[in-house]
């Protein structure tokens, strides 16, 4: 339905509209698909598109390298699509039985790491997989805790992290804290396999 990244800010303006006025038409329910857009005004990650690769959640990566199908042929759209489930577990959206669950890692150790195990592939060590929740303006967060955005990943892409505390997790620099819009998809979802 999202062909890049213009249509997708495009759709996803009637999200934008102010905290102060959310609307019932913008829920999310169970298990539907949505994507994630990051909003951090006058920076150069306003509007980026959440992504999924390498187990790992980005902005801004030139290529997912996702398997897709939108239900009718076969596509590689450039953001991803996800699903929350009833226990606030977040899941890569795909019609398959091989899930692909998120995490996240508030230790020291893990300092907010936002990640992807795909099928039996069990969760990192102190990690945790059911805290995410949508608010009543349709930000995604979990535990209550927000996202940061760190630049200089792979490819020029800039990495998804918790906000666990740490202004600059896993050792990056001139990281920049975000709101994660969810954009609902009407119709059309792609149901994709990402890369591990």
């Amino acid at each position: 339905m999202f062909s890049n990244a213009l249509s997708f800010a495009f759709l996803a303006g009637a999200a934008m509209a102010s905290r102060s006025t959310p609307t019932p038409s913008s829920t999310i329910g169970p298990d539907e698909p949505f994507g994630l857009m990051s909003l951090r005004s006058a920076s150069p990650i306003h509007f980026g598109q959440f992504q999924a690769a390498l187990s790992s959640i980005f902005l801004f990566l030139p290529s997912q390298n996702a398997t897709c199908d939108d239900g009718q042929k076969p596509t590689n759209p450039n953001y991803a699509t996800f699903a929350l489930s009833e226990d606030g577990g977040l899941y890569l959206y795909a019609n398959s039985a091989t899930p692909q669950q998120l995490f996240v890692d508030r230790s020291g150790m893990g300092q907010g790491k936002l990640g992807y195990t795909t099928g039996a592939q069990p969760a990192p060590r102190n990690s945790e997989r059911t805290a995410f929740s949508i608010d009543e303006y349709g930000d995604l967060s979990f535990n209550g805790a927000g996202f940061i955005a760190c630049p200089n990943s792979i490819d020029g892409a800039w990495t998804i992290w918790v906000d666990a505390g740490f202004a600059n997790p896993g050792g990056n620099s001139d990281c920049l804290g975000l709101a994660a819009r969810t954009v609902k998809i009407e119709e059309g979802a792609n149901s994709c396999s990402y890369t591990s």
